[in-house]
């Protein structure tokens, strides 16, 4: 029990640290920073911490050959994950590309039936619709306006990215600590942007005022050296699928980011879409205690939750 709680504990730090992802992200936009400078400071400056924290208590770098060539793999897919989510916020509010990134753990679930012949239960399959739907009214607004597509698409290929992260990270053979884990992972995917700059021709920026170095530290120490370490512990601790559904807090810290900090609107088509990727998820954490009693009490508590906020807007 104990091992379990502290799995569901750090599965919970590493959502809504990850979640906090806008808050740095969108102050280096407003000065003109692209993306691929934002991730190349925020991944260096998390390798920089995570060394000198691993020197502070005298831990080893070494790893294996085949050990690197796993690290190297999963830094790619992480950083590929980071940089198309990074991306998708030059097309489309923050705390929208977030919600619909959290279709990962869906995929997560999806994976491990397919290739890991983890049994899809009926709860499993409604929670996959249920998210569809949720996708899709975020896709368009209450004006009828749509979504960016290159955003939208942008927004999958992260989410993807992120759950194939995880599933590698749970069905891997290593077994290294979790900080030698990240630091390897934070490294490679460093060097995978900075590839991405030379191939895009989107170049390394340079960090001019305190402003900015204070946001490229948030983003290096909350959303990726804390967020990483959490979720590598609690994927060992309780499994791959468990640690993505309790990613429900990552939609929801970025959302209200978006919404208090940056002004973004929340429209009722978009709370009623977040409401359905929430409620897919609650499902899917349930497993087998899932009933249907018990999500329409989730569903009935959402609402007057969402009917509170329209009228104090």
């Amino acid at each position: 029990m104990q091992s379990k709680l502290k799995g569901y504990l750090c599965g919970i730090g590493a959502a809504v640290c990850y979640g906090t992802n806008p808050l740095g992200a969108l102050y280096l936009y407003e000065d003109n920073i692209n993306a691929n400078s934002v991730l190349f400071y925020r991944f260096a400056l998390a390798v920089v911490m995570l060394g000198m924290l691993m020197m502070a208590q005298g831990k080893s770098l070494l790893v294996s050959m085949k050990e690197l060539a796993l690290l190297a793999v999963l830094g790619v897919v992480f950083s590929t994950s980071s940089i198309t989510l990074y991306f998708s916020f030059c097309f489309m509010d923050a705390g929208i590309a977030s919600t619909l990134l959290f279709v990962y753990p869906v995929m997560v679930a999806v994976i491990m039936a397919v290739l890991f012949k983890e049994k899809l239960s009926a709860a499993a399959i409604f929670a996959i619709v249920l998210a569809l739907t949720g996708i899709a009214l975020l896709y368009k607004g209450d004006g009828g306006a749509t979504l960016s597509t290159v955003g939208v698409l942008l927004v999958m290929l992260s989410s993807l990215s992120y759950a194939i992260y995880i599933v590698v990270v749970n069905k891997s053979p290593l077994r290294i600590s979790s900080l030698k884990l990240t630091f390897y992972v934070l490294f490679f995917g460093m060097l995978t942007i900075l590839a991405n700059s030379f191939i895009t021709g989107i170049h390394i920026q340079m960090l001019t005022t305190p402003r900015m170095w204070m946001c490229a530290l948030m983003l290096a120490l909350l959303p990726t050296v804390f967020s990483l370490v959490l979720m590598v512990i609690s994927v060992h601790e309780i499994g791959s699928t468990p640690t993505a559904v309790m990613g429900a807090l990552e939609p929801l810290t970025a959302v209200v980011i978006g919404v208090m900090v940056f002004g973004e609107q929340l429209t009722l088509r978009l709370s009623v879409g977040i409401v359905l990727i929430l409620v897919a998820v609650i499902i899917i954490v349930a497993g087998k205690s899932f009933f249907p009693a018990r999500v329409f009490h989730v569903v009935s508590y959402l609402g007057r939750v969402i009917s509170k906020t329209w009228r104090w807007k």
